[in-house]
């Protein structure tokens, strides 16, 4: 791993930990990366040395400092700046491959609900298409292209996370 993978791993890592889709043992081993390629701070070593046991009662009260230290944003937990860059990273692993299309969906409409995130809204949508697919002459396949060009149209959109500064 080179230092912008691990820190693009920290950045994905801040934006899901922040909508509870990974728990803050991710955050740790993301810290412990950081500082295996080259980065280095005081609240960086504090993240990585957190106990896993510990990592939720302690990651909240460090990361936002060892994000700082490291150029990235910090997401207040359940706020829409985090959730709106938790759904481009998921986005991204949908245009990637790593992550099924109906995946997307379905996380988006339990998570967001109808109405909630706009970013979000087409996905929940999907998820409702792909539970009457039984019922009408589109298949799975087709949803879930619509979904890997919703994460494209996504993906596309302009949006005010950081794009991952160089150390």
């Amino acid at each position: 791993m080179n230092q912008a993978e691990a820190l693009s791993r920290m950045r994905d890592a801040a934006a899901l930990w922040s909508v509870d889709y990974i728990d803050a043992t991710e955050i740790v081993h993301a810290a412990c990366d950081l500082l295996v390629t080259g980065y280095d701070g005081t609240a960086l070593g504090m993240l990585a040395a957190v106990s896993l046991r510990h990592a939720d009662q302690d990651v909240p009260d460090i990361l936002h400092a060892a994000l700082a230290e490291v150029g990235l944003t910090y997401y207040e937990k359940n706020g829409t700046a985090g959730a709106e860059a938790a759904v481009r990273t998921l986005a991204a692993r949908v245009v990637a491959g790593t992550l099924p299309p109906m995946d997307l969906a379905v996380w988006a409409h339990r998570r967001f609900g109808h109405g909630t995130l706009a970013l979000a809204e087409r996905l929940v949508e999907l998820d409702d298409v792909y539970d009457c697919v039984e019922y009408s002459n589109i298949t799975d396949p087709e949803v879930d292209a619509e979904v890997v060009a919703e994460a494209h149209r996504i993906l596309e959109q302009p949006h005010d996370t950081d794009p991952s500064p160089s150390p």
